[in-house]
């Protein structure tokens, strides 16, 4: 049985445009400055590394909404069957030239055929904020059908009360998303409804230059 329909985000073509027209400064960031890069937070790293060393040998993982590749690309390293996909044909293009090992799609978090129970983990590694809050209820629940049971699912996400809309991004380039926050316990609760259990959360505080975060680690009972 594949993935069941979900609604397509009203947005979501001013949200690709939007991360065609960043892809190549924040790919050049990344590589030059290590921000987006999980070596350079020790923290971000030990949950990644975490889910690593819980999915493997459970089967494919799906890194969705990958970006330029970094974790990707970092999950191959650890022996992974793992691919990405991402919503930006430029941000394709990236991944595809930083890390020409590994596999990656074009494809929306929307618009995702996956058979039930053929996963053994799937990310959404700071890039499901842009869902509006009806839509990412739907996507999860997707993830959870695809994860096989024992399978993980691994997120990150901004936290606070109200949506930001962003107009600009990575030096200035105009940008049009909005980015939904969610505070922890909403957030968990969605993951649960979706029919998921959470094994393992991290709260990050603010700083000069982030907005807080949370990472929630859940698995498909079975």
């Amino acid at each position: 049985m594949r993935s069941q329909p979900v609604d397509r985000p009203a947005d979501l073509d001013a949200v690709r445009e939007s991360y065609d027209r960043v892809a190549d400064n924040y790919a050049h960031m990344v590589v030059t400055t290590g921000v987006g890069d999980i070596r350079k937070y020790p923290w971000l790293k030990a949950s990644i590394d975490a889910f690593a060393d819980t999915v493997s040998g459970l089967g494919p993982v799906l890194d969705v909404g990958c970006g330029p590749g970094t974790v990707t690309a970092y999950l191959a390293e650890r022996g992974l069957d793992v691919s990405g996909v991402d919503l930006s044909p430029r941000m394709i293009e990236n991944a595809r030239r930083l890390h020409p090992q590994c596999r990656f799609s074009v494809g929306s978090a929307t618009e995702l055929d996956l058979g039930e129970a053929s996963l053994g983990g799937v990310l959404g590694w700071w890039s499901l904020f842009n869902l509006p809050r009806d839509v990412l209820p739907q996507v999860l629940a997707v993830f959870a059908r695809a994860l096989k049971p024992g399978g993980h699912f691994i997120t990150g996400t901004h936290v606070g009360d109200e949506d930001a809309v962003r107009t600009e991004a990575y030096g200035g380039v105009p940008v049009r998303w909005t980015t939904h926050q969610w505070q922890p316990e909403q957030f968990v609760d969605l993951i649960e409804q979706a029919g998921l259990r959470p094994v393992a959360e991290l709260r990050l505080p603010a700083n000069e230059n982030v907005r807080p975060g949370l990472v929630v680690m859940a698995k498909r009972p079975g």
